[in-house]
């Protein structure tokens, strides 16, 4: 997925509120802004991808704050906000009468949780709206091919799992469950260092993800979404190894749709941001369950 107009104008709102998460220091906010100016300037065009510009922002962002984790705070809460509202969400995925209706359950479980993402522009959630985004999770997906991603993973032994966000971390693991109880493996990726919101190796243990999936490893790179040239050997020839993909938030669509893909990948996501949604021939603010093969 390439750039539109207003992405320019997102990856700079977003700047601003990782830099003053960053540092509090004046100076420092001023500068480090002005360098993020000229590295849009350089490449902002019609052939970059979002999530390529945030992980080059992101990366500058940390080198001149000093700061390696602006969302540390933000990620801590929204794990204790998730785990609150676990109960709820398990509670809705066992009214699920067959093995496909609470996987489907799950998996808009799992697509809610996508919903922990800060400083998107005109895009505001609050956890307390979770259990209500939950009821109508069915309501809101506007492209459905859960059923389709339950029949592959019937005949597949495992699933390699690539997380998104802190908070989403702890409704994912609702899904790996029911993953489980299909008899996969599910091997749970997680990224490699610090970017944004996304789940890292300490999420994984807050929210016990590691002791549910079978393997957890990293991308071993700190890029939003995927980027191949960057990632670790191992987390390479796990991908390339896996039967079935699935991935999930905006940052795994932007980028797994720039590449020819050779095995089905079940991205699961929140629209947030119109040109996201203008990608995906969706509204903005509904639920994507899209299986690419």
């Amino acid at each position: 997925m390439k750039v539109e107009a207003e992405c320019a104008s997102c990856l700079l709102s977003r700047a601003k509120a990782e830099v003053y998460m960053g540092t509090t220091n004046p100076a420092l906010r001023f500068r480090t802004m002005k360098e993020i100016l000229k590295l849009l300037s350089r490449e902002f065009k019609p052939t970059s991808v979002p999530a390529d510009l945030g992980t080059k922002r992101d990366r500058l962002i940390k080198l001149l704050t000093g700061n390696n984790d602006p969302y540390l705070q933000v990620k801590d809460k929204s794990n204790k906000e998730a785990i609150k509202l676990l109960p709820y969400a398990k509670k809705y995925v066992e009214k699920g009468y067959t093995q496909q209706e609470r996987f489907k359950k799950a998996t808009l479980c799992a697509i809610v949780g996508n919903l922990m993402e800060f400083d998107i522009p005109g895009f505001t959630f609050s956890f307390k709206e979770l259990t209500k985004k939950i009821r109508e999770a069915n309501k809101d997906l506007v492209i459905d091919d859960i059923d389709s991603a339950y029949e592959l993973a019937k005949k597949a032994h495992g699933i390699l799992y690539l997380a998104d966000n802190a908070g989403e971390i702890v409704f994912d693991t609702i899904l790996v469950e029911q993953l489980k109880n299909m008899g996969l493996k599910v091997t749970y990726v997680v990224k490699g260092g610090p970017v944004l919101n996304d789940a890292t190796l300490n999420d994984v243990e807050i929210s016990g993800m590691d002791k549910i999936a079978d393997n957890i490893i990293t991308t071993g790179t700190d890029a939003v979404g995927l980027i191949t040239k960057e990632v670790s050997q191992e987390f390479l020839k796990t991908y390339m190894k896996a039967e079935l993909i699935f991935a999930k938030g905006m940052g795994y669509a932007e980028t797994l749709t720039e590449y020819t893909l050779t095995k089905p990948h079940f991205l699961m996501f929140r629209t947030k941001c119109q040109p996201v949604a203008n990608y995906f021939a969706s509204p903005r603010h509904k639920n994507i369950a899209k299986l690419m093969q």
